[in-house]
């Protein structure tokens, strides 16, 4: 094997996400609330060359594996993303990520004066209006959200 190629070990048991948009792999692992405190091994590839596209990030979680609704909080921050479940070497299931309708706890309203952005202990709560437009909608203060703008919770 030659100094340029990229070695990443196998994972047993786990979730592989895979053609993560180059650059967003962290906000990825911020979104699942995926920080390594559970002790399980996190793997971040960042800026990987790739054949489809110049790069990507690439994030491999041992022993933990990803279910639908979790998929799903990554439509908006990685939609052309695959979920990989692997088990005993071998991969079991392929997911591509499907925008859901509401997306809670991921997304702060850009809205100041809105009731979640408060000292109130609300969870922001953004339904999705426009599939295809990735238009958002704050469930508490209507205001229509820049899915572009949005800032992280």
């Amino acid at each position: 094997m030659s100094e340029s190629d990229l070695i990443v070990r196998r994972i047993k048991n786990g979730t592989v996400i895979d053609h993560i948009e180059s650059g967003k792999g962290l906000k990825v692992l911020s979104a699942l609330g995926i920080d390594g405190s559970d002790g399980n091994v996190i793997t971040i590839a960042l800026n990987v060359p790739s054949s489809k596209v110049a790069k990507k990030d690439i994030i491999k979680v041992e022993n933990k594996f990803l279910q639908d609704k979790d998929t799903n909080k990554l439509a908006l921050i990685a939609p052309k993303a695959t979920v990989n479940i692997i088990q005993d070497y071998k991969l079991v299931e392929k997911r591509r990520v499907a925008l859901p309708n509401q997306i809670e706890r991921i997304f702060r309203c850009s809205n100041p004066d809105c009731i979640t952005n408060s000292d109130e202990d609300i969870q922001p709560i953004m339904d999705v209006v426009d599939k295809t437009g990735l238009v958002l909608r704050c469930r508490y203060c209507t205001r229509t959200l820049d899915v572009n703008e949005l800032k992280y919770y």
